[in-house]
């Protein structure tokens, strides 16, 4: 399955497919065998993620364990707390104003 790392909550996941191929979201929680729920809390807010087939995302070795333990929990998470952390990761670049 996607180069022996596994879809869990947390993990950082590139979209290889669909309109939004080549954006990095975090896997918010699974669906079923085959599919995720993704959010990067700009495109994709935490109260909508979207819904998207694991064959069709790559996933990173980099897991989010501050944000997946909240969202274990059940503690809110807010869209502006996983941008940062997504920024964080350094696999995306945030545009200078």
């Amino acid at each position: 399955m996607n180069d022996m790392v596994t879809a869990d909550v947390g993990r950082i996941c590139l979209s290889r497919a669909g309109r939004d191929r080549g954006r990095y979201f975090m896997v918010t929680a699974r669906d079923g065998e085959n599919y995720v729920l993704v959010a990067d809390g700009v495109v994709r807010k935490l109260a909508k993620p979207k819904k998207k087939k694991i064959k069709h995302l790559k996933m990173t070795p980099i897991v989010l364990e501050g944000i997946a333990q909240k969202l274990a929990e059940g503690t809110k998470v807010f869209d502006a707390e996983l941008r940062s952390a997504i920024i964080q990761t350094g696999l995306i670049v945030q545009k200078e104003e």
